[in-house]
């Protein structure tokens, strides 16, 4: 009644990849990286309750990703009322209703309002088109607005996660919470001003005629023409310059492939750029159609600068001289790769967590967790002598196999973590209880050891994987359901349960069968 050698190997091979894989854990980062390369180097990730560092929490404004898709619309809608002689007034967005709103100049009747109808809705097919006399109604459904809004807070996670992942910060943690919020935790920063301005700005970058058919002042005035908007400038710090541009934009920053920081020929700092296929297209085509007129980059909102277009740039690069220093273009350069959000971010909470605290977290879960360890390893020698021991063997390779998937797994090791740990420990030795007892009750009957052990393991083995199925389902659902440390836990608790399976039966029935072989006791002392 021996174990099967290759069962054997298999079993060994497991233990010695978990303490290669764990070992790595047992050096300082600055010990690690003075090993030879053959030597695994992945360790634990500390969460930021372990490590110190920063906590935001960021609320999306999703009202303006709607504000913003309806005014896009808005010019649409126009284009296509001119195009078809529909005389309308008072054309507008109407926030409240998620909808477009105007009056038509004269009611339609028959085939001219089914022929409005029609037109309106080719729009945009979200849209549910009402005509009541002259009033006309484009609105979108809920669920069209519940899946923009869906959509943009996807987009604002990995834009976000671009922009952080370009200061170089190691190892973030950001992910949706609720419906129109971001967390974000930044271990081992511990001043995030950088990262919160560079997620203040939202990045929209256009290029867009400057209007000449009004002058400044009359603009300032409230004469500004339908179409164009008055925009200030920061070309100069002193004082502020206002430029009265059209809304239609010309090229968007959505089309550009790359962007970075660089001097012009004055030595002042500048942003290079370059667009993909058809921004470069669109580009050389409106350079090439306004060649003698200005046109002004915008980021949100604001005019960087003005230049005369003084001939068609048809390359698919240029470059962007403002006032910037050189932290600023370097900025702005990363701002243009990582992409425009979908809609600004406000800092809600922000949270700094000292290394202090955090080593003061890691000492006291190394201490829980070596007591546990003590005691229950005491517990079950006085309780099941030699196979106690032999339980308490295992419960050690547990925690090595643990830590070796936790660093291997790229999973983040969090102080609810640590109680994750000291739980599965015990989880695993409640499994060398029982067979134990099985044990026990077989050898009453008068069984002979080998069989009496053979038979405790199949008769415990249904009572272990009940056992563990429903911690298992229960751990998953706080993984699911849970945010931050919760999954921090529900992620060992997963792990250990799985690496508990394998020691507690396993490999101590390996290690339980040598001993008797080797000694061949005439009982156990359990």
């Amino acid at each position: 009644m021996s174990t099967p050698y290759w069962k054997t190997a298999l079993i060994l091979l497991t233990c010695f990849i978990g303490i290669w894989f764990a070992l790595p854990n047992l050096f300082s980062k600055n010990v690690l990286e003075t090993l030879p390369s053959w030597f695994p180097k992945t360790q634990v990730n500390l969460g930021l309750d372990l490590q110190g560092g920063s906590h935001l929490l960021l609320e999306a404004d999703l009202k303006n990703v709607v504000h913003e898709y309806l005014t896009g619309l808005l010019d649409s809608t126009r284009t296509v009322l001119r195009k078809d002689k529909i005389g309308y007034a008072h054309l507008r967005t109407d926030l409240a209703q998620h909808a477009i709103v105007f009056e038509l100049r004269e009611a339609l009747e028959g085939e001219a309002h089914s022929r409005l109808f029609k037109i309106l809705q080719n729009i945009d097919p979200d849209f549910t088109v009402q005509i009541e006399g002259i009033h006309v109604t484009l609105s979108l459904s809920e669920f069209a607005v519940a899946k923009r809004e869906k959509s943009a807070i996807s987009q604002s996670i990995e834009i976000v996660r671009r922009r952080i992942d370009e200061t170089g910060t190691k190892e973030p943690t950001i992910q949706q919470q609720g419906s129109n919020r971001i967390l974000i935790q930044l271990p081992g920063i511990d001043n995030p001003e950088h990262v919160k301005n560079l997620l203040g700005q939202t990045a929209k970058l256009s290029f867009r005629l400057l209007d000449d058919s009004v002058s400044l002042e009359e603009a300032l005035a409230g004469q500004v023409p339908t179409g164009s908007e008055v925009l200030e400038s920061e070309e100069i710090a002193s004082h502020k310059v206002h430029y009265v541009v059209r809304k239609a934009i010309l090229v968007s920053g959505e089309t550009l492939v790359d962007a970075q920081p660089s001097f012009d020929d004055k030595g002042r700092a500048s942003v290079s750029f370059k667009f993909d296929a058809i921004g470069a297209k669109k580009f050389a085509d409106a350079t090439r159609a306004n060649v003698g007129k200005r046109f002004a980059i915008i980021l949100d909102n604001k005019v960087i600068s003005a230049p005369v277009i003084s001939e068609p740039i048809t390359g698919g690069h240029g470059s962007i001289t403002g006032n910037f220093s050189v932290q600023e273009a370097s900025d702005f350069a990363l701002l243009l790769r990582a992409g425009a959000l979908p809609a600004p971010l406000h800092v809600l909470e922000e949270r700094t967590v000292g290394p202090d605290l955090g080593a003061d977290s890691i000492s006291a879960g190394q201490h829980a967790t070596i007591f546990s360890i003590i005691l229950i390893a005491i517990f079950m020698v006085v309780a099941y002598a030699a196979v106690g021991f032999i339980a308490d063997i295992a419960m050690v390779f547990n925690l090595i196999l643990l830590i070796a998937a936790l660093s291997q797994l790229g999973a983040t090791l969090t102080l609810p973590g640590i109680a994750g740990i000291a739980l599965t420990l015990g989880i695993a030795v409640d499994a060398n209880v029982l067979i134990n007892e099985r044990i026990k009750e077989e050898m009453r009957l008068g069984k002979r050891l080998l069989v009496a052990i053979d038979s405790g393991y199949k008769r415990a083995m249904s009572t272990i994987i009940d056992s563990n199925l429903t911690t298992l389902i229960g751990s998953l659902l706080l993984y699911i359901f849970g945010t931050g440390p919760i999954r921090g836990f529900a992620v060992t608790l997963s792990i250990g349960i799985l690496i508990s399976m394998f020691t507690a039966v396993s490999l101590t029935r390996l290690i339980l069968l040598s001993w008797v072989q080797w000694r061949h006791p005439k009982t156990l002392w359990i």
